[in-house]
């Protein structure tokens, strides 16, 4: 009986990794699937390689709130008309 007992167990372990092998390859094969498709349309494609061009001029925000918090070398850029790149 003892013998019958581990072949048993033996089994149902050889098993249950089997379909948790099958499981994890369908789960990975589907996120991998829908991750492509997402990331290889056209639209993507196209918007990551030519950037839309900026129109208009800067306007910067004058609200004595904001200005408050500013550095002067961001308002020395807003003054001439520059997008500030400094905080």
């Amino acid at each position: 009986m003892n013998g019958i007992r581990k072949g048993v167990i033996a089994a149902v372990a050889a098993a249950s990794l089997a379909v948790g092998g099958v499981a994890g390859a369908v789960i990975y094969a589907a996120t991998t699937i829908s991750a492509s498709a997402a990331s290889n349309s056209s639209a993507t494609l196209a918007a990551a390689a030519s950037p839309a061009p900026t129109t208009g001029k800067f306007v910067p925000n004058e609200d004595p709130a904001h200005e408050a918090g500013e550095s002067a070398a961001r308002e020395a850029q807003e003054n001439a008309g520059q997008v500030p790149t400094v905080p």
